[in-house]
């Protein structure tokens, strides 16, 4: 996380202080939508090819996308596209960056005892982004130096995943102009806990589970803290006005009880499974099942399962895969773990056999197909591999691991224009114009391209250094 610290503080001084020049009113948003979420865009790509604590594991993404994704359709004033991702970090946290995307911390998710403790908290990041409070914050200090708005914008993205780091980011600006600034936040967050119990009420969770997690997290803060945090950084502040606030607004309601998925208890323990030392793993989840310490004793097999692969020992952790079966566990990420301990067992065709059942089950599930375009290319049987991605990319243009896939499918295929052609628009997607341009270069020199490969990749190559230009013009503005 420290070189994300660094990343935003650059990211924050270039991007605002391009933008600021613009800003309106003190009544205004401050920053347009499409400069927000061209911010967003940037500082998720710094995170995204940079920082080593990015989780890029699909099973986590998409059910973090469709829990979000819940809660975005009863947030008010949501008008804009979400992006949720995960960080390794084992605090109770999470946070909003400009634009829709939103960070989660893995330590929360372990840390929740149920579904709807981890939908409070990415409502209350939600509302963060839909009321767009880094925006306003931006406007109602018009007049201040740009450097100070600039480190001040890092502050605020930092501050609410890592305030410890937040306090370096704010090192060259006014203390107490910041004070002033982040003291703005605190109405923020009330704002956001109020627009968020909306939406988590509306889409069916259990609203006392914000409430109960604030009082975990203030639990938690209180624990870690050792004095050496500046008060005036912390941009959540868990207070115990805000626990009785959220207490107060659940008691008004009849009560609704929210039976979790089976999916929350399963990513719950994977995550378990793959923090800390694998033996370690190992053991936690064997107590777990010994004693019966678990809410999901499917899911508490499958953890041991995952953290027996991991210490490699696929036979036990087959063995213990069917007692997580036999105790109910099924789906896309069950099937998934099967495969992944036929590979460890030396049965890579038996892996792309049973993802290609599983996938055929379950065909919504993008992170099987992933596992199954993959385990057809391990098999050897990469035509078939490259049949699946065409099919898949069809339906899904804008899918970017999709076209990583097949451009590591056409390089097993020895087609080296084509597999810079696939990695060109794989950057495209994760916001990485120069890395694009170069793959077309690279495309356009392979000598293994016909007439009509090469002119796609010049109309493509002529397109992409266009749409460069004009960001670069921009940015100049």
């Amino acid at each position: 996380m420290r070189f994300l610290a660094a990343a935003l503080v650059v990211l924050a001084s270039q991007a605002f202080a391009q933008s600021l020049p613009d800003l309106g009113g003190a009544g205004d948003a401050g920053l347009a939508p499409q400069t927000e979420r061209r911010i967003g865009e940037s500082i998720m790509r710094e995170i995204r090819f940079r920082d080593p604590n990015f989780l890029d594991d699909p099973e986590i993404t998409d059910y973090l996308g469709t829990l979000g994704a819940r809660l975005a359709q009863h947030a008010a004033g949501a008008r804009q596209d979400f992006e949720f991702f995960a960080v390794r970090d084992p605090s109770i946290n999470a946070f909003a960056l400009p634009g829709g995307f939103v960070g989660v911390h893995t330590g929360l998710i372990t840390a929740a005892d149920s579904e709807s403790e981890v939908a409070s908290v990415l409502a209350h990041e939600i509302a963060h982004v839909t009321q767009r409070h880094i925006a306003r914050m931006l406007g109602q200090q018009q007049q201040m130096q740009l450097p100070m708005l600039a480190a001040l914008a890092a502050a605020i993205l930092l501050g609410r995943s890592r305030p410890d780091l937040a306090s370096g980011a704010v090192a060259a600006a006014s203390a107490g102009a910041v004070q002033t600034q982040l003291s703005y936040s605190r109405d923020f967050e009330r704002e956001a806990d109020r627009i968020g119990f909306q939406a988590l009420e509306a889409a069916g969770f259990d609203a006392y589970s914000m409430g109960t997690f604030f009082e975990k997290m203030q639990r938690g803060t209180r624990l870690a803290d050792d004095g050496s945090i500046p008060g005036y950084l912390r941009t959540h502040p868990i207070t115990t006005e805000r626990i009785a606030d959220a207490q107060n607004r659940a008691a008004n309601l009849p009560y609704k009880q929210h039976l979790d998925t089976a999916e929350f208890h399963l990513v719950r323990a994977k995550l378990r499974a793959q923090s800390g030392d694998a033996r370690d793993a190992v053991e936690y989840f064997q107590g777990s099942v010994r004693e019966r310490r678990y809410a999901s004793e499917s899911a508490a097999y499958y953890g041991l399962a995952s953290a027996l692969l991991r210490a490699r020992r696929p036979k036990e952790a087959q063995a213990e895969l069917g007692r997580s079966r036999a105790a109910g566990a099924a789906g896309p990420m069950v099937e998934a773990l099967a495969a992944r301990i036929r590979v460890a067992l030396g049965d890579r065709a038996g892996a792309a056999t049973l993802l290609g059942e599983a996938h055929a089950r379950y065909p919504y599930s993008r992170p099987l197909l992933y596992a199954h375009a993959e385990a057809l290319q391990e098999a050897g049987r990469n035509q078939q591999a490259l049949e699946l991605l065409t099919v898949s990319l069809r339906l899904h243009p804008r899918d970017s691991r999709l076209h990583q896939l097949q451009a590591k499918n056409y390089a097993a295929l020895g087609k080296r224009s084509l597999q810079h052609q696939a990695q060109a628009e794989f950057y495209v997607l994760r916001g990485s114009l120069p890395a694009a341009i170069e793959q077309l270069q690279l495309a356009r020199t392979a000598g293994d391209g016909d007439f009509y490969q090469l002119s796609v990749v010049d109309a493509r190559l002529k397109e992409l250094r266009a749409q460069h230009a004009e960001e670069m013009k921009e940015a100049k503005r």
